[in-house]
């Protein structure tokens, strides 16, 4: 009961001060405007709404239909549309709108201009991640960071959900855009679908190999937090969610990688009755988790007024 008192005092006081998300597509979030402020925001580069990356110039972003028909290089078009604007490598992107789609010559990938990435998070996620109001969005917003989101429900390291590949998959053929720049974290978190639909251990760790190798190659001066699956916890009903979560854990730690364990937070933070569905929490529950997750961040450093998460980090 000392957790969930402390818990809802911390929530109450997040509230109080404004810091928990009330949703995304607030016009002073984006890029183009407030990206780098101490406003925290969020940015989807894996939504299925054409239009949904609130990243781009003071106008609406274009639809994907919209993207399709520009002709000009460097206009803003939906992060994960399957619009084909390009820009080439002679184009310097300091000069695009956020929002843009650069083609980052270092790479040869397709990446999404930021104006300014210095307190950019880039979260890489589920369901859990994905609704604005997600307890993961929610954490990283309260430790002070702008949040970027590549990602989609019913995905994980292993599982797709038809129309978009696993995470390592998604982010190879272009489902999902990075952004361009050096953010100072990269947030992979998941796990919760590979358990439900029988991903194996070896091809869990396989696939999770490629994924950090590939955010590692990408991003080289990011500090890499993994979050682990959300579950009851082993001795509650946790099962193979909390055997994954484990089994990430075991992962990071190789890698030297943050973790944050959320295999046994249902049931540690007494939110079981808290939930949606079997699975998802509801508004009030992503709240509570969001604090937590929040105070996880600051407890480890990782908040973004630690220094040390910016030095030697370039623009």
């Amino acid at each position: 009961m000392r957790n969930a008192s402390a818990l809802s005092r911390f929530v109450a006081t997040m509230i109080a001060t404004g810091v928990v998300l009330g949703g995304c597509g607030q016009p002073s979030n984006s890029p183009a405007s407030g990206a780098g402020s101490s406003g925290a925001g969020s940015y989807d580069a894996g939504s299925s709404e054409a239009g949904s990356f609130e990243a781009g110039s003071a106008d609406t972003p274009l639809t994907a239909s919209q993207a399709g028909a520009a002709n000009g290089d460097g206009m803003p078009v939906a992060a994960g549309s399957a619009a084909n604007t390009r820009i080439g490598s002679t184009i310097d992107p300091a000069g695009l709108p956020g929002g843009a789609i650069y083609r980052n010559p270092a790479n040869g990938r397709n990446e999404i201009i930021v104006k300014d990435t210095s307190n950019i998070a880039v979260l890489i996620g589920d369901s859990q991640s994905e609704p604005s109001f997600g307890w993961p969005r929610q954490g990283l917003a309260a430790a002070g960071y702008n949040v970027f989101f590549c990602g989609r429900g019913g995905t994980g390291y292993v599982a797709s959900n038809g129309l978009t590949g696993n995470y390592i998959d998604a982010l190879q053929r272009g489902d999902w855009k990075l952004p361009y720049g050096t953010p100072p974290l990269v947030v992979i978190e998941g796990g919760g679908n590979d358990a439900a639909r029988g991903a194996s251990n070896a091809q869990i760790v396989a696939n999770a190999e490629r994924l950090i190798a590939s955010i590692q190659q990408r991003y080289p001066a990011a500090r890499v937090l993994m979050v682990g699956t959300l579950a009851r916890g082993a001795h509650y009903g946790g099962g193979r969610r909390s055997e994954v979560d484990t089994l990430l854990g075991q992962v990071a730690d190789r890698h030297g990688l943050t973790f944050v364990s959320a295999g046994d937070w249902l049931t540690r933070y007494n939110l079981t009755g808290s939930m949606a569905d079997g699975v998802h929490l509801n508004r009030q529950g992503h709240a509570a988790l969001g604090a937590v997750f929040g105070q996880r961040l600051e407890s480890m450093g990782l908040h973004y007024a630690d220094p040390g998460m910016l030095a030697g980090l370039s623009r």
